[in-house]
């Protein structure tokens, strides 16, 4: 499928249209088709005051694709071509660190102690939606290994996320000592193995516990398969609409066991709009029975 722009030439926008100083033209209609494209495909919806950072990472893909302007750029995007997952992958927004939202963490490990799987038993599944650079997912991992006093906790992670570059990041599992800041030494000790260039890489036994998939959480198939015993997504579903993420709630909610554990981010509030799952503490919610 091609994306069309109007007949008439996007480049002639009035003075106060572009960004002062800009080397491409970026008028109020590309803004707005850009804008459209990715909320159509993806869910997420772009503020005007993100103007400034989509001319910013997408003039380097103008750059790299040797397009004039963003008008024949647009002209030319495909869903489903190398050059649309470069689109969605330069206005991903993926800030993350180890232990972010610390007390989640040690929620999640007084709940996995409690719904410790009978010896042989099926291991609890967690989910990790919107992985990033791997900081996330390796965090449950270590937070499993230290719930349960083992390098091999009966615990299985799925971590997925919408770009692909980040993803080859996160499998990657190398992290600079700044990167590990927030982790403990005693706990960067036990967990990761030093590596040549000042990297960090994490221990197998714990690779062994995560896989990493490409997901967009529109598509109508998700890679991801239930029960789930707990879920985060967090600082996700807050670039979404409220009926986009209420919508991809209760899709999650679907995949989720009875008393299962739904981890949001601080500026994200489900308490309205849905009766599956029941505030239980700060951005945490547990899934009824319902």
């Amino acid at each position: 499928m091609t994306f069309r722009t109007s007949s008439l030439s996007e480049d002639r926008a009035p003075a106060g249209d572009a960004i002062v100083g800009s080397e491409f033209a970026f008028s109020s209609q590309d803004f707005e088709r850009i804008r459209t494209l990715l909320r159509q495909h993806t869910g997420i919806s772009l503020s005007e005051a993100k103007r400034s950072m989509v001319y910013s990472r997408l003039a380097r893909r103008l750059r790299a694709t040797g397009k004039p302007s963003f008008s024949a750029y647009l002209e030319d995007l495909r869903v489903g071509a190398p050059e649309w997952e470069s689109f969605v992958n330069a206005l991903t927004t993926n800030l993350t660190y180890f232990y972010r939202e610390s007390h989640h963490f040690q929620i999640l490990a007084d709940y996995l102690r409690r719904r410790a799987p009978a010896p042989g038993g099926q291991p609890l599944n967690i989910w990790c939606a919107a992985a990033s650079t791997g900081e996330e997912a390796w965090t449950l991992a270590i937070t499993a290994a230290e719930a349960f006093g083992t390098l091999a906790p009966p615990v299985r992670i799925v971590a997925t996320d919408l770009d692909t570059h980040v993803l080859g990041t996160a499998r990657q599992g190398l992290y600079r000592q700044d990167q590990l800041a927030k982790v403990p030494q005693a706990l960067v000790r036990r967990y990761f193995c030093e590596e040549k260039n000042d990297l960090h890489g994490v221990r197998p036994e714990l690779r062994a516990l995560v896989s990493f998939r490409q997901l967009n959480l529109l598509d109508a198939v998700w890679p991801v398969r239930g029960p789930l015993d707990a879920v985060f997504c967090r600082n996700v579903l807050i670039y979404f609409d409220r009926t986009t993420q209420l919508r991809v709630v209760e899709r999650m909610a679907g995949l989720m066991a009875p008393g299962s554990l739904l981890f949001v981010g601080h500026s994200e509030n489900f308490s309205q709009g849905q009766q599956k799952f029941a505030l239980q503490g700060r951005t945490v919610y547990m899934r009824s029975s319902l």
